[in-house]
């Protein structure tokens, strides 16, 4: 008889729901734990034969994946996107638990990759500064916003700056919008000054990767984008081909087509019907899609091959937007080949059909 055990864990702030199923699919075990480590240890401990265990990407993932993964045989974090049963039918946490144990006993789950602790710091002090620089973002936009609802033009950047902040403070009528303002450029004072904070704690510690002075080699990449490509991606084995960056960074075509094959006089052929082109996909890391995206815009602009190839791409009649994404898969794959092969970025060996 196969010792095998499928465990879903549905995790929440408090408690855990455990369902634990043989290999046949038959239910054996129901718990409700605290969401403790001693506690969930002790739970995996009591049990016997080969542990397979699964739980839903969140908040807890990664502390929860660190305190699993020595203790158990297999180990997925699913990606809740793409586990459409758990929406189905009746809904609870013990049913959600035994959804989860039957999806990894018949592996059709989506795992989201976890298992790269080298580079968390770089990883965490990534976090802190594309958080800081949203929020930076946020409070500039919130500023402008201000100005333009009293009918003030406020273009450029002038708006920010400390040299004219009088002059721009005088511009406003109402004492309590004026207040306002003058609270929303404290904020952004704290905020540039968190990012520059920021900004040198996440260089400084790039400096402990080599492959972060290989990536600066790429023209427009920039010693901060090489360290967050490096934090986002973590290690390029992720990933076999460059199609799969692409589509984790949202640069892949979404395609539909259907009726693919016809007969004709008796022979199997493939249909000339036309494949459409449904855009980006959409299910993709959205801080690394930014990050080569405004590569590829810096590159249209910087001199260098990349530049080359976009004013070539444009004289044959391509719109910008798709020769920018070019570039930015250009660039993406261009990432994942140096970092594989460890080698030096060269010009030499730029190809058009390259992306």
């Amino acid at each position: 008889m196969s010792s095998e055990k499928y465990i879903g864990l549905d995790v929440h702030q408090a408690t855990i729901s455990v369902a634990v199923l043989d290999s046949t699919g038959k239910l054996i075990m129901e718990s409700i734990l605290e969401t403790k480590a001693s506690t969930i240890l002790e739970f995996l401990a009591g049990l016997r034969g080969t542990l397979s265990v699964t739980f839903e990407e969140g908040t807890w993932a990664a502390w929860l994946y660190d305190l699993l993964k020595p203790h158990v045989a297999e180990l997925v974090v699913c990606n809740p996107r793409k586990l459409a049963v758990l929406k189905d039918g009746n809904k609870s946490d013990k049913i959600d638990a035994r959804k989860l144990a039957e999806r990894l006993r018949l592996n059709d789950l989506k795992p989201v990759y976890h298992g790269e602790t080298g580079v968390r710091m770089l990883r965490e002090l990534a976090r802190s500064y594309l958080t800081i620089v949203k929020d930076l973002s946020r409070v500039m936009n919130r500023l402008k916003a201000l100005y333009r609802s009293w009918a003030i033009p406020c273009a450029g950047r002038d708006v920010y700056y400390q040299r004219h902040r009088s002059e721009w403070l005088g511009k406003i009528v109402e004492a309590g919008v004026r207040r306002r303002a003058e609270q929303l450029y404290q904020q952004l004072d704290m905020l540039q000054h968190l990012r520059q904070q920021a900004r040198r704690e996440l260089l400084a510690e790039s400096r402990k990767h080599r492959i972060t002075a290989k990536l600066r080699q790429i023209p427009s990449l920039g010693p901060i984008r090489s360290a967050l490509a490096v934090a986002l991606i973590q290690t390029p084995h992720r990933f076999r081909t460059k199609r799969q960056l692409w589509a984790y960074s949202g640069l892949a075509l979404e395609t539909r087509t259907s009726g693919e094959y016809c007969y004709l006089q008796g022979q199997l052929r493939r249909s000339k019907k036309q494949i459409f082109i449904r855009g980006l996909n959409k299910n993709h890391n959205h801080d690394l899609k930014g990050l080569f995206k405004a590569a590829a815009t810096r590159a249209s602009v910087l001199p260098g091959p990349f530049r080359e190839f976009y004013l070539r791409s444009l004289a044959k009649g391509i719109k910008p937007t798709m020769v920018r994404l070019t570039l930015a898969r250009k660039i993406a794959a261009i990432t994942l080949t140096l970092w594989k092969k460890g080698a030096n970025f060269d010009v030499e060996k730029l190809k058009s059909q390259a992306a």
